[in-house]
This record gives structure tokens, sequence and C-alpha cells, in this order.
């Protein structure tokens, strides 16, 4: 029999770092037309939790749930783990309800079918941060400060040599050279000062009597900025014609709401004046009846007063 539930990872790889939690997601996915309810258990219930560890998965549904590791106090000695986990599922009528999950749901007594699938524990040491390149000389060397440090902590103190120290005593220092400062001028921030240096970048031109153009200065509007503008202008666009056809979807919309209304009406109508023709053709049938009667009456009682009065 083909498995009820596909599950994503099998295996379970948690990220060793003491003093902090670790998660791992788990996807369910169901392979049936059914109904299919899941349980998850494990072997150490004091060092995971499961949420949810119970749920209804849909036909062909997929259904997820995160399991979180505990923080360990101290690292594992070998990086192994024994710890398992059970994930048990079964078919359910439609309309089951997480309440409505229990553990007789998954017991094995016969009637029902029950999978389980079991999953590993894999501890795994989080990967270090690369190291940022530092240009030395003009090329890029990647500097790795906590190897150096081990480097530096295992290499034994060894004496100068007194060609070094001659070498490092014939480097001359020179002195910092004095940069003058120029002291920064006052800017003048009001606005005539602004609107006259805008005027003095932007200026008319008149060419044989044509309108006046506007040249652009040198902090117009770049090529990326006037992309943009032109996309928010067909962004406009665009919305202003769907407000067009919004407004006329809700114009239909509601005529069609008020022929709607009017053909109730006429049918309420149309039954209304059945109901009075029906009960008038009764009535003209009761009335034509009564004279055949009548005469039927008449008939049988002369009859019977005849052979009366007979001899």
């Amino acid at each position: 029999m083909s498995s009820q539930l596909e599950i994503q990872p099998r295996e379970l790889k948690f990220h060793v770092e003491l003093n902090k939690q670790s998660r791992c997601t788990v996807s369910l996915s169901n392979r049936t037309g059914q109904f299919i309810a899941f349980k998850v258990k494990t072997t150490s219930p004091k060092k995971y939790c499961v949420r949810p560890n119970v749920g209804v998965i849909q036909p062909k549904g997929v259904h997820e749930f995160m399991v979180i590791m505990q923080a360990m106090k101290t690292a594992p000695a070998d990086m192994t783990c024994k710890d398992k986990f059970l994930v048990q599922s079964t078919i359910v009528p439609e309309g089951t309800m997480e309440e409505h999950i229990t553990s007789e749901l998954f017991s094995k007594d016969g009637v029902r079918y029950v999978e389980e699938i079991k999953m590993r524990v894999n501890l795994v040491i989080p990967p270090l941060p690369s190291p940022e390149p530092s240009p030395i000389n003009g090329t890029l060397k990647q500097v790795d400060e906590h190897v150096e440090s081990k480097a530096v902590e295992n290499e034994d103190l060894k004496p100068v040599k007194d060609a070094e120290v001659a070498r490092i005593q014939d480097v001359k220092v020179e002195p910092i050279k004095q940069v003058k400062v120029e002291p920064i001028q006052p800017v003048d921030l009001s606005v005539q000062s602004v609107e006259s240096e805008f005027k003095k970048e932007i200026q008319p031109i008149t060419r044989n009597n044509e309108e006046p153009k506007v040249i652009e200065s040198r902090s117009s509007m770049s090529e990326e900025e006037q992309r943009l503008f032109k996309d928010v202008e067909e962004m406009k666009s665009k919305l202003h014609e769907l407000e067009l056809k919004l407004s006329k979807a809700e114009a239909t919309v509601s005529n069609l709401t008020e022929e709607r209304r009017l053909v109730i009406q006429e049918r309420e109508s149309l039954k209304q004046e059945m109901a009075f023709l029906r009960k008038k053709k009764v009535e003209r049938r009761v009335q034509d009846g009564f004279p055949l009667l009548f005469v039927c009456m008449v008939a049988l009682i002369s009859l019977i007063a005849g052979y009366g009065f007979h001899p």
C-alpha cells in the first residue's frame, strides 16, 4: 500500500548553539483524495516542542508543523542524537476538526489503517560568518581575526634582530603639513535669494515670435527620475481608466438589480392573476352545474309522485 503522506524533510536538522533555541519546519502533503488526521510523537517530549502536534489535512492539501528544540546549556560531546519522531496518520470523515482527534483514533485495533513514519534528528554546527575582504596595498585580502588570534597565541615569542631594529630607526617621520582652513561663508536662505537664483538658472528664450521655452538647469531631473515620473503618470492614467470601468460596472449592477426587482414584481402579479382566474373558473363550474342537479331532482320527485298517484 502506497504512503498516505509525503514528508519533507525526512530528517530533522537542528543548529547547535548554546543558550539558543533551534527550529525546523516539516511539510506534510496529502496524496489521497480523502481527509487525513495526523499526530506527531517524540521520544523526548521535554526536549522538543511541536506546534501543532495534531491536525487534519484536506484532500491533496499541504500542512506544516514546526519542531522547536530547547536551548542547550552544554554542547554534546560527539554531536550525535538518538532522539526520534513518529508521525501517525489515518483517514477520517469530512468535517473532522482538531478537537475531535484523540489517542484512540490512532490505536491499531484492526478497524482502521494507521500509517506510521519515523523521523531521525541530526545535530548540525552552524556555519561561521564569512570574513569581509579588506584592501591592502591596492589588493583585496581576506582577514580572519579568529584564525589570526589563534596563530598568535600558538606562536612562540622571538627576539627582534638588530638589522630589523636598525631598519626601523632609519625610517624618517615627516611632519604633518598644516592645512589652512578657510572660514565657511554664510549662505542666504531667504525666499528672495532663492527666487533670484532660480530666475538666473531658468530664463525664457524667444525666437521668431515663438513661445518662450524654459532652459533646464544643471539640477534638472535625471533619467531615472524622468522614467519614474512617466511610470507614475501611466499608473495614474490606468487608475483613472479602472475608476471609469468601476463606475460603469456599478451602473450596470444597479440596472440589473432594478430589472430583477421588476421581474419579481411581474411574477408576483402573474401568480395573483392565475390564482384569481383559477378561483373564478371553479365558481363558474359550480354555477354551471347547479341547474342540471336541480333538473334531476325535480325529475326524480316527479317520477316518485307519478308512481304514488298511479292507481
